[in-house]
């Protein structure tokens, strides 16, 4: 990997003052990139939550239904046991691929909201996780994958040192990752299901720090108005989002406790 380096380096006071602009610019960008992510996770968060506390019951009287374990009332019996699982499940790469054409002619102000609303989205289909883990466990792995995506994103931030060649071999890792999830859903194998996780989270952890330095290479690099760093902002948001959520269910499927268990 070759060293890589901020072209900021002062010659005089003027160029310094810039320097420091473009250093205090950056920080606030980075800053507001956390910020929207962070919210993302917490409308996730929340709408799971609800989702589940409305599909779920202790209450015999009221149940429809039951999943591994878990009974459902007439609402979660729709949402996990008829086809509307689908529209559930495929609902949030909707959002994604909407997002991807539509990003350049979004305003910030759309594209946050189109955010916040895939967040919301992405949070019903990860209410299926409450269903499938017990409480304890989805909690316990969510801040261990915050901590380590924290670690690895800082890293990202600041490494001299230049990761876009091991983000070229981390992309080519996720197409492989992806066709070999394909292929299991036909073959339902535990063990390739236990080297995809583990791959998984070895290839979201790469991707957290090399988003985290590309992100801050698009801010110093770009020129980027007060508009197009809003969008980027949101862009990068939605970026580090999904590198967490991936990191974080790819780790709970190798010790999140089964409510099967």
């Amino acid at each position: 990997m070759q060293p890589y380096e901020q072209n900021q380096t002062a010659y005089g006071t003027g160029l310094a003052r810039t320097a420091a602009q473009v250093d205090q610019g950056l920080r606030a960008f980075v800053l507001g990139v956390y910020n929207n992510m962070v919210v993302g996770l917490g409308i996730s968060a929340l709408v799971a939550l609800g989702v589940n506390m409305a599909a779920t019951t202790s209450d015999p009287a009221s149940a429809a239904g039951q999943v591994g374990g878990v009974t459902l009332t007439a609402f979660g019996r729709l949402l996990y046991t008829t086809p509307l699982m689908w529209l559930l499940a495929l609902a949030p790469l909707a959002f994604i691929f909407f997002f991807s054409f539509r990003m350049d002619r979004m305003s910030a102000a759309s594209a946050r909201g189109t955010f916040f609303a895939f967040a919301a989205v992405m949070g019903a289909s990860l209410s299926t996780l409450l269903i499938r883990y017990t409480g304890a466990s989805v909690v316990q792995v969510f801040f261990i994958t915050a901590a380590a995506f924290g670690s690895l994103s800082l890293w990202g931030y600041t490494t001299n040192r230049s990761l876009s060649g091991m983000g070229s071999f981390l992309m080519m890792g996720l197409v492989g990752l992806i066709l070999a999830s394909i292929v299991n859903i036909f073959v339902a194998s535990s063990a390739l299901q236990f080297g995809i996780s583990v791959i998984g989270v070895l290839i979201f952890a790469g991707l957290t720090a090399y988003d985290t330095q590309k992100l801050k290479e698009m801010y110093l690099m770009g020129g980027l108005d007060a508009e197009g760093a809003a969008k980027v902002s949101i862009f990068g948001a939605l970026t580090l989002y999904l590198d967490f959520i991936n990191m974080f269910q790819f780790l709970l499927s190798l010790v999140g406790v089964n409510r099967s268990e």
